[in-house]
């Protein structure tokens, strides 16, 4: 079996989990088997996954595998349905705050019982959260429900309004997983272990990665082979960097690396390791495998780390045959003189940057158009958002500039647009970028690892501008970019011919060539030698042999 790791699934995702998206279709295409594993607790996992297509035979979450969740028949569980073992209990719906607060009369009072929430993606009300009460209207008890209609697990508060202890369920009501909270030396409130009912036995854990890797040794004996091992994908690596490398049976361990190892990107050699690959870079030869996107990033972790590991370039983006057999969109038929960005609107990927250079271009051309696809990243007071109304303040682009929220489509977008925009700081792949080029879009890009300077082809699919740090090295790049899109503008004939380019150049990440790099590393795990001698099962506690 093929586990591909992860922390959740949400209804607004990041590029890891995009690249997952794509990957299993890849593997499901060419029918081999995954399992996309996820360690968080979510009771809209499935709720989530199932509105891209995953199906719950290709996920396992470590929470459902404990509580024996993993397949259960849809049920709506309302507001009506609970049972708070009181007669005469009242309902009074709170549409504002989505949420029912339930009271019982007690002579000529009403006396609060609790507040029950729903799942607002919902149209039937479902039951999200029971928040319990005493008789002195302290909080007590929240009980979560998941969106497929069964309790999943109960919070216990303390006196002092925190959570005290934390009980996960099966599907009958059994417990099957418990958790508490303490004050520890340093002042934090955190847990202190973690106590799993299974099979008749109890286990204690100090730490959500002892109970990680407990589960990792589950699903490996539960799809164990004795002629072909599983592969185990780090995807966030953080999550079992450690437990892979100690597992009970033996695996093929892939350390993948989905942005860059260095904290500063553009001094891959020498700056700071990227924190969530330090462990594991630190130990590269731990692992049997280690990926990267990127030919580039392949080459910087060998002059880095010099591992002895084996290393892949693979990209995490392809390309669907169905892309290619789309009628390719001319430029004359998009939204004229139209630049597009498809990201979160976070500080470091300088989108306030890109709106200047769009201002600076509309002295040539004056219905030069931005247009941003993207959820606000409020961090820093918002400083993302008001160096994009700066630029609009500054050059007037009140009327030039277009902000819209996240979009599943990226698809749609990009093939009504010309130009594509990217400043970030870092990438580790930037699958927009590559989408867009799939779509005939012709990019503008700051030379930034990993991925547009090498989804970019300077001077054929677009144009890559050197890489700037500081307010003195940036204000030159922005103009540079700004002569780029009035070049490109002003000149049909190349504007024309770069997308042509970017629809042949895509045949890189097309499912046949990405397929092809993952089979090799497939083909490799296959030839790892299995050495493995089970414990004792025979003769012990039950199983003693009869006389």
């Amino acid at each position: 079996m093929n586990f591909f790791i992860n922390s959740s699934f949400n209804e607004k995702n990041s590029g890891i989990e995009h690249a997952q998206l794509k990957r299993a279709e890849l593997f499901r295409d060419n029918n081999e088997p995954f399992k996309l594993v996820f360690r968080e607790w979510n009771p809209r996992l499935h709720f989530w996954l199932n509105k891209v297509g995953v199906s719950p035979s290709e996920t396992l979450a470590m929470f459902d595998y404990f509580q024996k969740t993993e397949q259960v028949e849809d049920k709506i569980v309302r507001v009506v349905d609970l049972d708070f073992s009181y007669p005469n209990v009242i309902y009074s719906k709170n549409e504002q705050e989505k949420l029912y607060q339930v009271l019982r009369k007690v002579g000529e009072r009403d006396v609060f019982l609790a507040r029950v929430r729903w799942f607002t993606e919902d149209e039937h009300e479902r039951v999200s959260m029971v928040e319990k009460f005493d008789g002195f209207g302290n909080l007590y008890r929240v009980d979560h429900y998941d969106f497929r209609g069964f309790m999943t697990l109960s919070q216990f508060y303390t006196p002092d309004n925190k959570i005290g202890s934390e009980i996960w369920w099966d599907i009958d009501g059994k417990p099957v997983l418990e958790t508490y909270n303490r004050f520890y030396n340093n002042g934090k409130y955190d847990k202190a272990g973690w106590r799993l009912i299974e099979d008749q036995a109890v286990y204690t854990f100090s730490t959500i990665e002892e109970l990680t890797l407990h589960f990792l040794n589950r699903i490996n004996a539960d799809y164990w082979d004795d002629k072909k091992l599983s592969v185990f994908v780090l995807d966030r690596s953080h999550l079992a960097d450690w437990a892979v490398t100690v597992m009970e049976r033996p695996i093929y361990s892939v350390y993948h690396l989905h942005n860059s190892h260095a904290g500063d990107a553009q001094d891959t050699m020498h700056s700071v390791m990227n924190n969530f690959y330090e462990y594991g870079l630190t130990n590269a030869n731990r692992y049997d495998a280690i990926v990267s996107a990127t030919e580039k990033q392949t080459q910087d972790v060998k002059a880095r780390f010099a591992p002895q590991t084996k290393m892949f370039t693979i990209p995490v983006g392809v390309i669907p045959n169905a892309v290619f057999e789309e009628e390719r969109l001319p430029m004359s038929a998009r939204k004229q003189h139209s630049v597009l960005v498809t990201a979160r609107v976070a500080p470091e990927k300088r989108i306030g940057e890109i709106a200047m250079a769009v201002g600076i271009a509309k002295k040539e051309i004056p219905d030069i158009n931005l247009t941003i696809y993207g959820y606000v990243d409020h961090r820093d007071n918002d400083i993302a958002m008001k160096k994009i109304n700066e630029a609009i303040e500054k050059y007037g682009l009140k009327d030039a500039i277009e902000q819209h929220d996240y979009t599943a489509n990226p698809g749609d977008v990009q093939a009504n647009h010309q130009i594509y925009a990217l400043a970030s700081i870092m990438e580790g792949f930037n699958l927009s970028m590559m989408e867009a080029y799939s779509h005939g879009m012709v990019g503008v890009t700051w030379d930034v690892n990993y991925g547009p300077n090498e989804l970019t082809v300077d001077g054929e699919n677009g144009y890559i501008i050197p890489y700037g740090k500081n307010t003195a090295e940036i204000e030159p790049l922005i103009e540079k970019m700004a002569a780029y899109f009035v070049e490109l503008f002003k000149d049909a004939d190349k504007l024309q011919a770069m997308s042509d380019k970017s629809y042949e150049l895509s045949e890189r990440y097309s499912e046949k060539n990405v397929w092809k790099a993952w089979r090799q590393l497939l083909d490799d795990a296959k030839k790892k030698a299995i050495h493995y001698t089970p414990d004792v099962t025979e003769g012990l506690g039950n199983q003693m042999p009869q006389k």
